[in-house]
């Protein structure tokens, strides 16, 4: 009833840059907060920066000043701009939604996945 599609990953050099997209669609009522996620091979998944409907950012300590998130809450996506990319931001990011969906004749609310995306920094 809802997906969530991520897009611009890849290969990129360390210091290069790179740009994350990820859609929300279906059957949506409203979304809170969206955030992106990131998991490196053998790691845990860590939150790397989330954005309120209002536009109140957080993030990891690891990319403050390196990584924006923004939204356009007219598309229901949420964009991540990653500069000053080093060999440690290699994972595959995933974009996350807290959003409130129609099912059946209800609204219920849930957080919604991504299936992710590769970045990797490498020269």
């Amino acid at each position: 009833q809802v997906q969530l599609v991520e897009s611009g990953g890849g290969l990129v050099q360390p210091g290069g840059s790179l740009r994350l997209s990820c859609a929300a669609s279906g059957r949506i009522f409203s979304i809170n907060v969206m955030g992106w996620y990131r998991q490196a091979p053998g790691k845990q998944r860590e939150l790397v920066a989330d954005i309120t409907s209002g536009g109140v950012t957080n993030y990891a300590d690891s990319v403050k000043g390196r990584f924006t998130i923004s939204r356009d809450n007219a598309k229901n996506t949420v964009y991540l701009q990653m500069k000053g990319l080093k060999s440690e931001d290699t994972a595959v990011y995933y974009c996350k939604a807290d959003l409130r969906y129609y099912s059946n004749s209800y609204v219920r609310r849930g957080d919604h996945w991504g299936q992710g995306t590769q970045v990797t920094v490498s020269s």
